[in-house]
């Protein structure tokens, strides 16, 4: 599994931003395999961001926990009805593995184990005739062997056949033939006319010469007017036996009654099913019920634990779902300490009050004596633009200012006039429903037992917002509801003027005390705040309290 390097749920610019720069950094220095993720698509100023650096999105994730497709082995095995022991037993061996999938074409119809496959060799010892019994064809037996006929009659013809070795007297062999029917005797001998030219009068089923060793043409000619196949083989008697037994069909140990476990499960869902069956193997199958890998216990019940870095985050509850169940193995951040984040053991966890986390991102590349590429450095810029509303934000510090004077130039643009072009693009009230202009930049917090979230717009004048504010409330209010919150913000910051306005789906008492002017129901306007986590997060929280 790659190394996948996360932004929080609801994207903005510095989340995609610094996952894109963590990631090719990481790729750079210590781990190739990283990969930029997110767990919502970007917005318009992101997707402006990366169609100016000529970079792709980062890789769309919803949900880290692993499917039984990303655990399950990709390498198949299988075998077919009609197939002998010997051949799936090598493919088995070859694999290493104890059980394999029975399919036709790519349907699963059973399950071969190697515990039930020792049912073809192992039988009632008593029953000389059940002891002796084969069902297979002459074609397969002269297959497995690796042999030659020298004379063939119906070779694909599936019969139970009788084994016989003829290794005593030609008297002995000859009273003790009669006990069984002719018709499906296979008789294994060596250089001995004295048992070949017996067999092949009683018109035998077949008769293999072991060693090897030649056959004079009289006894083929014989074995031709009898219609008795024979086949030479090139192993010894016993040798040569132990392989009719293996050239059995696999069809009557088959098990039939199995389970198959859908490759886009997760692995929580299919660790029930799985714990509760004895079976050794389990096909994964896709959408279209074809075979698309194996599991086995193993797999599904002690899995790989997906790797994560956190960038712009350090709450569970703002993380790509699963990610409680996935290793954290970096934290990269500049917000408040949150809750619910463990780890088994220490991890490189960096937390510092800078006014985005792509300003953390860049100093690392410093650190490492290591040049951004200018499409990486204009994504960083972009990211601290963003966050600091370029560098306006009470948020902002002089490591800020630093590191963008450095990207500035290293990415070979026009700062001022990115800048310019950056806010007046994707404005959400103009082109989102209301909905969407909610989740667009969204956080949940919890604070005094009261689950709440904060979203976050930044337009250029707040006209659009008087025209939409009843819908943006309902849809706050929806939201709330939705998510079961206590209540949901929006936070509208104008660029501009430095100022913004905070719509809530309701208000409690604690908003009775906020000290900003009350413009409507829920609605008030917030001189001089502009940073949801450094001014308006602390402000709930203290009215909270």
């Amino acid at each position: 599994m790659s190394l996948l390097v996360f932004g929080h749920r609801n994207p903005d610019t510095d989340a995609i931003c610094s996952a894109l720069a963590y990631a090719d950094l990481l790729q750079r220095t210590t781990r190739p395999d990283a990969v930029a993720a997110c767990c919502g698509p970007p917005n318009e100023r992101t997707e402006f961001v990366l169609r100016r650096a000529g970079l792709a999105a980062p890789k769309l994730v919803m949900d880290v926990r692993p499917q039984v497709e990303d655990v399950c082995r990709r390498e198949l095995v299988t075998a077919s009805f009609g197939e002998a022991f010997y051949e799936a037993y090598e493919r088995m061996r070859k694999g290493d593995l104890r059980a394999i999938p029975v399919v036709e074409g790519r349907r699963v119809v059973g399950v071969l184990s190697i515990l039930t496959m020792m049912e073809l060799f192992f039988v009632d010892a008593a029953d000389s005739t059940k002891a002796r019994a084969v069902t297979t064809s002459l074609q397969k037996i002269c297959e497995v062997l690796g042999g030659e006929f020298r004379n063939r009659v119906e070779p694909d013809r599936s019969d139970e056949l009788l084994v016989m070795v003829g290794a005593m007297s030609a008297e002995g062999f000859t009273e003790r033939m009669q006990r069984y029917p002719r018709e499906r005797l296979v008789v294994v001998c060596g250089d001995r006319p004295s048992i070949q030219l017996p067999a092949i009068d009683a018109g035998v089923r077949a008769v293999v010469i072991t060693g090897g060793f030649p056959l004079a043409s009289e006894v083929v000619e014989i074995a031709k007017a009898k219609k008795v196949s024979v086949i030479s083989s090139p192993f010894d008697t016993v040798n040569t036996t132990l392989r009719i037994k293996s050239a059995q069909f696999i069809d009557p140990v088959v098990e039939r009654d199995i389970v198959t476990v859908p490759g886009k499960w997760t692995v929580a869902e299919a660790r029930g099913v799985v714990e509760r069956s004895s079976q050794p193997v389990f096909p994964v199958v896709g959408d279209d019920g074809g075979l698309v890998g194996l599991a086995f216990k193993s797999d599904i019940i002690n899995p790989p634990r997906p790797q994560l870095v956190l960038v712009d985050h350090n709450e569970l509850a703002q993380a790509v779902p699963g990610a409680d169940e996935a290793e954290i193995v970096e934290v990269l951040d500049h917000h408040r300490l949150g809750g619910g984040l463990k780890s088994t053991q220490p991890i490189r966890f960096v937390n510092e009050p800078v006014g985005s986390t792509c300003t953390l991102v860049a100093r690392q590349f410093r650190a490492a004596g290591i040049v951004p590429t200018p499409a990486i450095a204009l994504c960083m810029a972009s990211g601290i633009i963003s966050d600091t509303l370029h560098l306006r934000s009470p948020t902002t510090t002089d490591v800020d200012r630093e590191v963008l004077a450095w990207l500035a130039g290293q990415c070979g643009v026009d700062l001022e006039r990115y800048t310019r072009e950056f806010f007046e693009i994707g404005s959400a009230l103009r082109s989102k429903t209301p909905a969407d202009v909610i989740r667009e930049d969204c956080k949940e917090f919890s604070e005094n037992g009261v689950r709440f979230s904060i979203s976050q717009i930044e337009e250029t004048g707040f006209d659009l917002f008087w025209e939409r504010k009843d819908d943006l409330r309902a849809a706050l209010e929806a939201f709330a509801e939705k998510q079961r919150l206590d209540f949901a913000a929006l936070l509208v910051t104008d660029v501009v003027s430095n100022g913004s306005l905070l719509l809530l789906s309701k208000e409690s008492e604690a908003f009775e005390d906020i000290n900003y002017p009350r413009l409507d129901r829920s609605l008030y306007a917030l001189e001089n705040i502009v940073s949801r986590k450094k001014q308006l997060l602390p402000l709930i929280s203290q009215l909270l309290s």
